[in-house]
């Protein structure tokens, strides 16, 4: 299985001047607790971290203390998280049938939903990693108005990883491309195009480092992890 991680995160809503991803949690930069967690799944035989050629430095020095045992490369990124898969997707060794796409904020995964997820697409499946929602949502307007309560019996919170058919995904990407189609995850464009994409339950815990806050509730969770084992 060959994994993308999109590691171009944004330091804006965490207050920072620089890649989130870079940020310490646990003692360690937020990027090295999800690349520690692709590395411990044995599913995984190749990595590729998609970022901005600023970090690449950083990034690479990560990878080494790292001492992985199979390829991690450095993508170059794009503008945008889709841009940025696009590229990734293009950087795949010419044998990869499928890929598994993780946002490098989310450094909680654990690497048995990896598997999980890298098992169901050997299978044959599109699929994702997701919550079903617990809260009650609101649809709004622009002025703050509630418009509508959906049923959360068929709402669920999307996460990564998400894993698909390469040449499928590519395609995704390239029809993105033509049509000028904006999306923020890449499930969403295999259901513009009515490709199916089934859901695998995952945990509360992998939540995505965005704000301070999420920082503060990944160290608790990252600490409780370690205590037992110091």
């Amino acid at each position: 299985m060959h994994l993308l991680i999109a590691a171009a995160g944004s330091g804006r809503r965490m207050g920072a001047e620089r890649n989130k991803l870079l940020l310490k949690v646990a003692g360690r930069p937020v990027l090295a607790w999800t690349l520690e967690a692709a590395l411990a799944c044995a599913a995984i035989r190749w990595i590729a971290l998609v970022g901005q050629p600023i970090d690449r430095s950083e990034v690479e020095d990560l990878v080494a203390a790292a001492a992985p045992d199979r390829p991690v490369l450095w993508v170059d990124g794009g503008d945008s998280r889709q841009e940025s898969v696009r590229l990734g997707l293009a950087a795949l060794p010419p044998e990869a049938e499928h890929v598994l796409i993780h946002d490098g904020a989310r450094c909680l995964v654990e690497p048995e939903l990896l598997e999980r997820c890298a098992l169901a697409v050997r299978q044959g499946q599109a699929v994702i990693a997701a919550m079903p929602v617990s809260d009650t949502i609101k649809r709004v307007d622009g002025a703050g108005t509630i418009l509508d309560t959906p049923d959360r019996s068929q709402l669920w919170a999307a996460q990564t990883p998400q894993g698909f058919p390469v040449e499928r995904l590519r395609a995704a990407h390239e029809r993105a491309r033509q049509e000028h189609w904006t999306v923020t995850d890449d499930a969403s464009l295999f259901e513009r195009l009515g490709w199916p994409v089934q859901v695998l339950v995952a945990e509360p815990s992998n939540l995505k480092v965005t704000t301070p806050f999420d920082l503060r509730i990944a160290e608790a969770v990252l600490a409780a992890r370690i205590r037992p084992t110091g």
